[in-house]
């Protein structure tokens, strides 16, 4: 079984909101094409997210979600989904298949700041 709630740690990186995740090879994995300015609405009140942020995120709703998008159509082997609130469309790349077996019909996600420790 695999995790209900996956966390990634986007950040800046000339510009664009990239990730990366040693264990599933991905490095400065870029968020392009709309999806950029889903996290820009999701970071909106987290000082210096630019430095990066936690980003959790699920096929399913979970306690205090802030975000859900549906599944619109597949393009070029990514999937374009869709913000309720604000409308707004964005292109999640292949790597979205590193998280998920499909694409799923919603994902639902939350940004917080990153931990200091």
């Amino acid at each position: 079984m695999s995790n209900f709630l996956r966390i990634i740690f986007p950040y800046k990186f000339e510009d664009a909101w990239v990730f990366d995740d040693e264990a599933k090879g991905l490095d400065k994995e870029p968020f392009v094409f709309g999806a950029d300015l889903m996290i820009d609405h999701l970071v909106a009140d987290i000082p210096d997210a630019d430095t990066g942020f936690r980003l959790l995120f699920s096929h399913a709703p979970f306690p205090g979600y802030q975000a859900k998008a549906s599944w619109l159509r597949e393009e070029m082997s990514g999937n374009w989904y869709q913000l309720e609130s604000p409308p707004m469309e964005g292109w999640l790349c292949p790597a979205l298949l590193q998280y998920f077996d499909s694409p799923p019909a919603e994902i639902y996600a939350k940004a917080e700041p990153r931990r200091s420790d």
